[in-house]
């Protein structure tokens, strides 16, 4: 099939790195994997969080001029069989898809849509009555987020319109087999002992919930006199300066910006993955650390349980509590056979569930049908 692909919060070939746009491009992957001929349709972007009812009807209506646009294109052009829509909710509604399809007469797919049916009369209203129409419109739902499956299932005519599918990625290669020159490697280019856990995490600097989880861990980590070990940040954006203060005195080594192939290394030769996930969806990256058989702990947020299996390859904690946090990292740090267990059981879990051929089974029949 043809499938027009969009994403309304950020096109998928955004310059800016982040967990959505990674999951964009999966998404595009997997598509591609099952067959099918996928082009971006627009890289227009509904996002309004500021709760601005004039802004949401502003954006709709330059949906509609770009609906115009591609029903012109598409029709004295070679059209799409389908289009698909990723990452639909009340802040970037899909001001496009829906219209297209319906004047196309194809079918319409979205992708990770979550309703939250408090925002009803609220400052979002605009766009959360969108998301509703076009969640009972839809053809196929694809779940990413297990969590969002109770207020979507009730809005849907029929429940089979609904296929959960776990988080997924492509496999990278997988470097845990050569842990130790790995370590010894990164040990010499950037100081960190070998005879200490290293922590490490990942994740954007940006103001807001990835700001708070950072905070968060470096209170916890503040909790903890007697262990020795070395914390391993890789990120940057515009509150690094702030969250390098939040860590002064902490034997934290902040390394910026790593690309994939850097990030996967870091994680082979680390310990332990930590992130208190506040307000995370799921989180890409603890997905990509399981691929290298790295444990984490995590804030029991969103739907980190659909990566994280709790006591079996992490741990998942209470979100904001950074005494239960700190006692786990620390904990688990004294234990290095439960954690040996987790690496193993983390890396044949990924294999078994959240690959993109695991992904590809599963969603290339629904599509079909």
């Amino acid at each position: 099939m043809r499938i027009a692909f969009y994403a309304p919060m950020k096109p998928p070939d955004s310059p800016v790195p982040s967990g959505d746009r990674t999951i964009a491009r999966s998404l595009m992957k997997v598509l591609e994997h099952c067959g099918h001929e996928v082009k971006l349709a627009t890289r227009f972007q509904s996002r309004e969080p500021a709760g601005d009812p004039a802004r949401q009807w502003a954006l709709r209506r330059e949906g509609e001029a770009v609906v115009s646009r591609l029903v012109r294109e598409f029709t004295s052009t070679v059209r799409p069989d389908l289009w698909f829509t990723y990452h639909v909710y009340y802040k970037a509604p899909d001001w496009i898809g829906p219209l297209v399809a319906e004047e196309l007469g194809i079918p319409y797919v979205a992708a990770e849509v979550s309703h939250a049916p408090k925002r009803a009369g609220g400052p979002w209203d605009v766009n959360h009555r969108q998301v509703e129409k076009t969640i009972m419109e839809a053809n196929l739902v694809i779940g990413l987020n297990s969590l969002d499956a109770g207020c979507v299932r009730p809005l849907l005519a029929k429940p089979e319109t609904l296929i959960q599918l776990r988080p997924f990625m492509d496999s990278p290669p997988d470097h845990r087999g050569h842990r130790e020159d790995l370590r010894r490697t990164l040990s010499g280019e950037f100081g960190l002992p070998r005879e200490v856990p290293w922590l490490f995490t990942a994740a954007m600097m940006r103001p807001g919930a990835k700001q708070k989880s950072y905070d968060l861990l470096a209170c916890a980590l503040r909790r903890q006199k007697d262990i020795k070990y070395r914390l391993i940040i890789a990120g940057d954006g515009p509150v690094r300066p702030d969250i390098e203060k939040a860590f002064e005195e902490l034997p934290a080594c902040f390394l910026g910006e790593r690309d994939s192939t850097e990030l996967f290394s870091l994680m082979a030769a680390s310990d332990l993955f930590v992130w208190p996930a506040v307000n995370e969806a799921y989180g890409m990256a603890l997905l990509e650390a399981h691929s290298q058989g790295l444990p984490v702990v995590a804030g029991e947020a969103g739907g980190v349980r659909d990566i994280v299996r709790h006591d079996e390859t992490g741990v998942l904690t209470p979100v904001g509590d950074a005494a239960a946090f700190s006692e786990v990292v620390f904990g688990l740090c004294r234990d290095p056979l439960r954690l040996e267990r987790m690496s193993r059981r983390a890396r044949l879990i990924f294999s078994q569930d959240h690959t993109l051929e695991v992904a590809t089974a599963k969603l290339a029949p629904a599509l079909e049908a």
